[in-house]
């Protein structure tokens, strides 16, 4: 399985590299209402919940229409808290949730994508946000966070892509406040996991193969330390299945949880 997972990780690097630099969303993962059309990214995220409004308020290059839901909807994000974003990507939540926390707060994205980073930079820098700062960093090894440094941690459709989930919600555990600090994630679950030997690199990087069920996805976070967690929306996402693997069923969930 390491060897499974070096191979896992190289190959969403060059995935979401290549989207960075070319804008092309159409191999990770999108809803099933735009897999059928020429859908631009904008479009694609208000599909997933983004509010088109909101989306005009910052930098266009940020939106990549990637995703499956649209946490800054649920984690109710205040003036002056310190936000963590995990897998940024361009940025889309960072700055969402930068002109929410106003100049007294201020948003971290993180991300280990080097083109990703770049590009969620040059967003920022081109359009004057001083309360964001992106990081790399690989989130199921070390969150670069200090310990009981963030107010939220939101992430969209991410951790799927880790090969270890509970270390990714031990990292989220520790960099959240103590007693207040709260972690609101979008992301995909399935009713049917990949047997160990089926697992098709691609797909993982597609949010596909990677996806656990919903009760084994639950139990990593409590595994992580968390008890108070809360499942916010789920809805269907779309069906998959090939020659290989049966239909399989893929849903998104929004999940609270609290420190």
């Amino acid at each position: 399985m390491q060897e499974l997972a070096a191979d896992i990780k190289d190959k969403i690097k060059e995935r979401y590299g290549k989207i960075a630099l070319t804008g092309n969303s159409d191999c990770c993962c999108i809803p099933c209402e735009c897999s059928d059309q020429e859908s631009s990214p904008i479009e694609a995220a208000t599909v997933i919940g983004y509010d088109t409004k909101e989306l005009e308020s910052i930098p266009k290059p940020s939106i990549l229409g990637v995703g499956c839901g649209a946490p800054v909807n649920y984690a109710q994000i205040r003036e002056g808290e310190t936000v963590v974003d995990l897998g940024a990507g361009a940025g889309i939540d960072v700055f969402l949730s930068a002109n929410r926390v106003k100049e007294s707060g201020k948003v971290i994205g993180i991300d280990m994508t080097d083109e990703m980073l770049e590009k969620a930079r040059r967003n920022a820098k081109d359009n004057g946000y001083t309360n964001v700062e992106f990081r790399k960093g690989d989130i199921e090894r070390r969150i670069p966070i200090d310990d009981n440094a963030a107010d939220v941690v939101i992430s969209n459709c991410v951790i799927n892509l880790t090969t270890d989930k509970v270390s990714t919600f031990k990292e989220i555990y520790r960099i959240l406040k103590q007693g207040h600090g709260r972690m609101v994630i979008s992301d995909l679950v399935t009713d049917k996991e990949v047997q160990s030997d089926l697992i098709d690199s691609a797909k993982w990087c597609s949010c596909i193969d990677g996806a656990l069920t919903k009760e084994n996805y639950l139990d990593s976070i409590r595994k992580a330390g968390f008890t108070n967690i809360e499942v916010l929306d789920d809805k269907c996402y779309m069906e998959v299945g090939d020659q290989v693997n049966d239909s399989r069923k893929i849903s998104s969930l929004v999940i609270k949880a609290v420190k």
